[in-house]
């Protein structure tokens, strides 16, 4: 009877247990079961993701086959999320998405961050140069050359290479642009992964493979350090991929697929990827950036000197002249303040030899990085400047143009405005790596992404635009002191 009464008391109290037992387990099913969120950056380009031209709301890619594959095995759905390349390995330290699959490499510095998956790609690095250019055989080839300029993706195996070898380099933030700059010979070659140099040069004829592959490195998926059980699921699946060939089949469609790839079933990490981020010291890093302050000052204040020399005609234009030269500089004006610095800057460095070559002008207007930025933000400030002199010199009594005292006030009137715009000049140096310029900011972006290391980096690069910037602001409260005391003008 005791025995019975033992079993009516358990049996009454079991569905207490087993709800208990659900709570505290299904959290765990329900984040097993739950959507993950991919992130890559699409800007990048084939043949890892892109837009499909046929149909622009889908993406393509070897990558995008990867992830379809990978959610039937996980038996989960998988979900695309943008995000910037070069801000992949810190959205996912803030937890923004689940995993980063984008042509990644595996390196010493990036696991010190994330988790990574086992490699899903064995790639190589390939030289590509103009077609029929004789000068080289090999990327050895270039060598102890000052002239010799190779271009490449920042942070890449293919990066490594080129400094090790002490090659001069340029580097590209996607990997259409170099091969852009090369067949406009403003570059003698270009070094990128295998994949990227098969789909972008190996059916133009504009180019040519150089020499043999070279040194290995391997695209693996990157998870936030907090979720190993997701990377256990991610190895399961990959490797079920690898021995199934349903990976094979993927590389094959994709011009992809080589003999070595087999050696990802026992893969070793044994590449010169595991030199990146050793000995990112401030002494070591800080001449680069250093370098990239240089130039940036180099540049605002050339862009300065053309934005003036533009603007004051303008401004005077607008004033003082007929009324269809009043229209047309109104136009510039509005022209210029309309239309994205961005989208100006990729016309001139891309758009005008086309524009050339299409018009048969027999003038080559292919202009240099450096050229392409200069022109460009000058014609840009130019537009905000001829404004500040317009005003400022409006603000003059009539008649009284010869009076020393009125042009005193007028510089008095301009000054402020025209110094905020240096400033801020000097901030909008950071659009033109775009074109491949090494200021400030893209030695940032490079050199964070290399040791990972965004604090440090970026509190140097910050006093690096302050040191620059704040002092325009004292000289121009000096100056303006000084005029209101007449000791100038």
């Amino acid at each position: 009877m005791k025995k019975s009464w033992w079993w009516l008391g358990w049996s009454r109290s079991f569905p207490t247990w087993a709800f208990a037992l659900i709570a505290v387990c299904s959290p765990c099913r329900a984040d097993d079961a739950k959507p993950l969120l991919w992130a890559a950056d699409a800007e990048g380009g084939a043949p890892f993701i892109f837009k499909d031209p046929k149909n622009p709301q889908q993406y393509k890619g070897f990558e995008v086959e990867i992830a379809g594959a990978l959610a039937r095995e996980l038996g989960r759905p998988i979900h695309f999320k943008q995000y910037e390349y070069v801000s992949l390995f810190s959205g996912l330290e803030r937890g923004d998405f689940d995993f980063a699959m984008n042509g990644l490499e595996i390196t010493p510095d990036r696991k010190q961050k994330v988790l990574f998956s086992r490699p899903y790609y064995l790639s190589r690095v390939q030289f590509v140069t103009r077609a029929k250019d004789t000068r080289f055989r090999s990327i050895e080839d270039c060598k102890g050359k000052e002239s010799v300029v190779v271009g490449t993706l920042e942070d890449t195996a293919a990066s490594r290479l080129l400094t090790r070898l002490g090659i001069r380099s340029k580097s590209y933030t996607d990997q259409v642009l170099p091969y852009e700059d090369l067949a406009n010979g403003r570059i003698d070659g270009v070094l990128l992964d295998l994949p990227i140099a098969i789909y972008f040069a190996a059916r133009d004829a504009r180019f040519q493979f150089t020499g043999e592959p070279l040194e290995p490195s391997y695209y693996a998926i990157a998870v936030n350090k907090n979720n190993p059980r997701l990377v256990e699921q991610l190895d399961g699946a990959l490797d079920h991929l690898l021995r199934s060939g349903e990976l094979q089949r993927i590389y094959e469609t994709w011009g992809l697929w080589n003999q070595e790839q087999k050696q990802l079933l026992d893969w070793k990490q044994q590449t010169l990827a595991q030199e990146a981020g050793a000995g990112w010291t401030f002494r070591r890093y800080f001449p680069d950036l250093a370098w990239g302050a240089v130039l940036t000052v180099f540049i605002s204040c050339s862009s300065m000197l053309v934005a003036i020399v533009l603007g004051l005609p303008i401004a005077l234009l607008r004033l003082y002249g007929p009324a269809p030269v009043r229209w047309l500089a109104l136009l510039y004006v509005e022209f210029f303040r309309g239309i994205p610095v961005l989208l100006l800057l990729y016309f001139l460095y891309f758009g005008l030899p086309s524009v050339a070559q299409n018009l048969h002008l027999g003038v080559s207007l292919n202009l240099g990085p450096l050229q392409a930025a200069i022109l460009g933000l000058g014609l840009n400030y130019a537009a905000y400047e001829s404004e500040i002199y317009r005003t400022g010199i409006s603000s003059l009594p009539v008649g009284q143009w010869e009076a020393a005292a009125s042009l005193g006030k007028a510089f008095r009137i301009i000054l402020p405005p025209m110094t905020n715009d240096f400033v801020g000049l000097f901030k909008d140096t950071s659009i033109v790596s775009i074109i491949a310029v090494e200021e400030l900011m893209k030695q940032y972006m490079m050199i964070s992404k290399a040791g990972l290391n965004y604090l440090e980096t970026g509190l140097t690069t910050a006093a690096l635009y302050l040191i620059m910037s704040v002092p325009l602001g004292y000289l121009s409260r000096y100056l303006e002191k000084l005029w209101s005391k007449g000791e100038v003008g």
